[in-house]
């Protein structure tokens, strides 16, 4: 959420769009609630803020949820469209299916992440086209991961204001990752 709203603000976007991911080809989610959870918990935690919408082309879009196919279909080729990313998701950029698309449809927004510098980010992403509209983004250290939260839900831990007060009733409501 942090993220999002500082990538809204520094970047000077119009909106940000969230785009639940429906079956993630590179890994697999431990204890994962499914696709349309995803969307439910989404849906909970930008309700009410006007600056965030929800999009399911990840989750109506049959196979693996590719990025260069989200962002084919969310919008039309004169659109600006900025892919938000961690820095560590950003600099495994190379390995991603078509990235050469990605960085063809949007510019790529990065917010710096422990233990992976601006500088990382660039030489492992430099070998590509259009590595060059990059756009770093300050955001205040928080150490909380979607990870992290998914194992203090699994271990009955408390998760309140780690995420949206909407967002911990519904996995503890649903014993979701328990």
């Amino acid at each position: 959420m942090v993220c999002a709203q500082e990538a809204h603000t520094q970047l000077d976007l119009e909106r940000v769009v969230w785009v639940p991911v429906g079956n993630p080809p590179h890994r697999s989610l431990d204890r994962d609630p499914g696709a349309e959870q995803r969307v439910r918990l989404c849906e909970l935690a930008i309700a009410g803020d006007d600056r965030f919408s929800l999009s399911r082309a990840e989750v109506d879009r049959e196979g693996p949820s590719y990025m260069a196919d989200t962002l084919s279909e969310l919008g039309s080729p004169d659109d600006e469209l900025t892919l938000i990313l961690g820095a560590d998701q950003a600099g495994a950029l190379p390995g991603w299916h078509e990235p050469e698309t990605v960085l063809e449809r949007a510019t790529v927004a990065v917010a710096a992440r422990e233990g992976m510098e601006r500088e990382a980010v660039l030489r492992r992403i430099e070998p590509l086209p259009g590595h060059e509209r990059t756009r770093f983004f300050e955001m205040p250290r928080l150490d909380i991961s979607s990870t992290d939260v998914r194992e203090r839900a699994a271990a009955g831990r408390p998760i309140r204001y780690l995420v949206p007060d909407t967002v911990a009733d519904e996995i503890t409501a649903e014993s979701l990752y328990a």
